[in-house]
């Protein structure tokens, strides 16, 4: 019973949103996005770049996906979440095919980058990676004043996290994002609730220097910076996305998902689309409308 309520808790820090989806106008064919490019540019191939950089003076790993052509091409920040086991990296693919380079990184103290994993560090690690996509623009065939963030779960959180602390970052997209804000008022009433946060914490070898202990204590002393509804003011003028599932189990669509939208189309500073689709947490038997909601949407922002 305790098995399967830590592995739900662990599941639940992945969140998320709702509405009918935008068509962006000259949205690219859905073929392009599964099918390779018919002519391959010979000087600027598409192409897999595996790259390093530092954050607060610890190195993150990480591989850019390189789009076909000389570019500079409009590139993603794709942000996973907590703690990573699903990746996306399905959706990078798609959206190389589709003209966009994607920066794909672990965090500070995930998957073997140095340092010390803390949400805190999410949310400073989408800046340093901002950082060293600007500082190397020419050798990734990168557009610095096209960077967007993309993010699942506990990366949806830091998605729009980083682009709030950023104003270049003009549009930021997140799928079923963790409102860590609102983890206080859940662990203040249900103990249990925050038993089954830390026993799933604790498990989670793959973070350094990470437990439950700290992530609660982290959460309760970050509860107003951490909560994602009071955003607005930095993402005013942006292009945000929120991408919810009808079948997600980890995070409630009329606690989360609903008053994150509400919140943000009720601000008219923001361009505010609200997507819900078929699907469990990780969109398990709907990547294709997953991929193609983002992508549409990412159209806009070329």
């Amino acid at each position: 019973m305790m098995k399967t309520f830590t592995a739900a808790i662990g599941a639940a820090l992945l969140a998320a949103c709702a509405s009918a989806p935008e068509t962006p106008a000259q949205a690219p064919s859905t073929a392009s996005r599964f099918a390779d490019p018919a002519t391959i540019d010979a000087a600027f191939p598409p192409g897999l770049a595996e790259v390093s950089f530092e954050s607060s003076g610890d190195r993150l790993n990480g591989h850019v996906y390189l789009a076909n052509g000389a570019g500079p091409h409009p590139t993603v920040i794709l942000l996973h979440g907590f703690p990573g086991n699903e990746k996306n990296l399905d959706l990078a693919q798609a959206l190389r095919r589709d003209g966009f380079n994607v920066l794909f990184f672990h965090y500070r103290g995930a998957w073997g980058s140095e340092g010390v994993y803390s949400f805190t560090h999410l949310i400073e690690d989408v800046g340093a990676a901002a950082s060293f996509l600007r500082a190397n623009a020419a050798d990734y065939r990168v557009d610095p004043a096209k960077l967007i963030t993309i993010g699942h779960s506990m990366g949806g959180f830091a998605a729009l996290q980083g682009a709030a602390s950023d104003p270049a970052i003009v549009c930021t997209a997140a799928i079923a994002p963790a409102n860590l804000g609102a983890r206080v008022f859940a662990f203040d009433q249900s103990p249990e609730f925050e038993a089954g946060f830390r026993a799933y914490a604790d498990s989670l070898q793959m973070l350094a220097g990470f437990d439950g202990e700290r992530g609660v204590a982290e959460i309760r002393a970050n509860a107003e910076a951490f909560e994602l509804q009071t955003l607005t003011p930095g993402l005013a003028g942006k292009q945000v996305l929120i991408v919810g599932a009808d079948k997600d189990a980890s995070v409630s669509l009329d606690n989360v998902i609903k008053p994150l939208i509400a919140a943000y189309t009720a601000d008219p500073a923001l361009k505010t689309t609200g997507v819900i689709l078929p699907g469990d947490h990780s969109f398990s038997w709907t990547r294709k409308a997953l991929i193609d909601t983002v992508s549409d949407w990412a159209s806009g922002c070329r």
